[in-house]
């Protein structure tokens, strides 16, 4: 977990141990597990449940310590006797990933005394609207085992087993595509397709997915689908994916979720670049996370050959 990054040498000392995992506006994250082990030295050895009990047991104590010197805090800062301050334990978490502010995740157990087993997600990147859902329930899957502490190796294997599907088409490009609404088509189409050529010209700076709409109703007319199928018009919602080297050198493709030409389906189908896919959406994430748990995949050559094969 992140330690904040500045912390005032009255509350911790440099060369202190800081057990503040991470804080935010109203919220304050302990590491609790130092103070646990000092209370009870079995505590290793207690179930989950019992756990969470003693854990809650200690939070509400220091909650009503910390409420009680709010006093002395009031009364020295603020100079007044009466005040509203008062700490409260809000739950209990058996385990927590923080990225950053405002970004985590975090598996709730107990929740104001009562039973939970709950995982609750703050701004993460794989719950973006622009994420490919099946990548984004793949990479929760895997934030789950890691909060549930599954071994490193199970992990990784489960991430080679999740690639090879993509590489081997088992899982189909319609849910591989990135998906985004095209809302400044328009702007960024500087002029169509003149006589003699396949593609209309775009805007230099024109956003990747708009230039991906640009190919697909390009080729629907080059090919003409045009009178058969739809165009993708300003404000769609689309799926774009990156393309190999073609005979039409274009980088990626778009196109609508609801209706697919045959002929665009096959080219698609021979030219998408799913390793690339891999790479740019999900391997950078998982990537983070791995380096966010000390874990170094450059290091271990059994890992470093999975993210740099194929």
């Amino acid at each position: 977990m992140k330690k904040l990054e500045e912390i005032p040498s009255f509350i911790c000392k440099e060369g202190d141990t800081n057990f503040a995992a991470y804080c935010d506006t109203d919220s304050v994250y302990i590491h609790a597990e130092p103070i646990l082990n000092h209370l009870y030295p079995n505590f290793d050895e207690m179930e989950d449940k019992e756990k969470d009990e003693v854990l809650e047991k200690v939070a509400l104590q220091y909650q009503d310590i910390i409420t009680d010197y709010y006093n002395t805090l009031a009364k020295d800062c603020f100079n007044v006797d009466e005040h509203r301050l008062e700490m409260h334990t809000e739950c209990v978490i058996r385990s927590a990933y923080f990225r950053a502010t405002r970004r985590y995740a975090q598996w709730i157990t107990k929740e104001e005394g009562i039973e939970k087993d709950t995982l609750d997600i703050k701004g993460l990147e794989f719950k973006k609207a622009n994420f490919p859902p099946i990548l984004g329930k793949f990479f929760k899957e895997i934030l789950i085992d890691l909060l549930k502490d599954a071994k490193k190796e199970d992990i990784t294997q489960r991430i080679m087993d999740f690639k090879q599907q993509i590489l081997d088409g088992t899982l189909s490009l319609n849910n591989l595509g990135n998906p985004v609404a095209v809302k400044k088509l328009n702007k960024y189409t500087k002029s169509k397709a003149r006589p003699g050529e396949i593609f209309s010209k775009v805007e230099k700076g024109a956003p990747a997915a708009v230039k991906a709409a640009v190919v697909y109703n390009d080729l629907l007319k080059f090919w003409g689908l045009n009178k058969e199928y739809s165009y993708i018009t300003q404000g769609d919602k689309i799926k774009w994916i990156y393309l190999k080297p073609n005979e039409y050198h274009v980088e990626a493709i778009g196109f609508l979720g609801y209706e697919m030409p045959p002929k665009i389906e096959d080219f698609i189908e021979r030219y998408a670049d799913r390793k690339k896919i891999f790479d740019s959406i999900l391997l950078n994430k998982l990537e983070g996370l791995y380096s966010d748990m000390g874990w170094d995949l450059t290091l271990n050559p059994y890992i470093n050959e999975f993210f740099t094969s194929n």
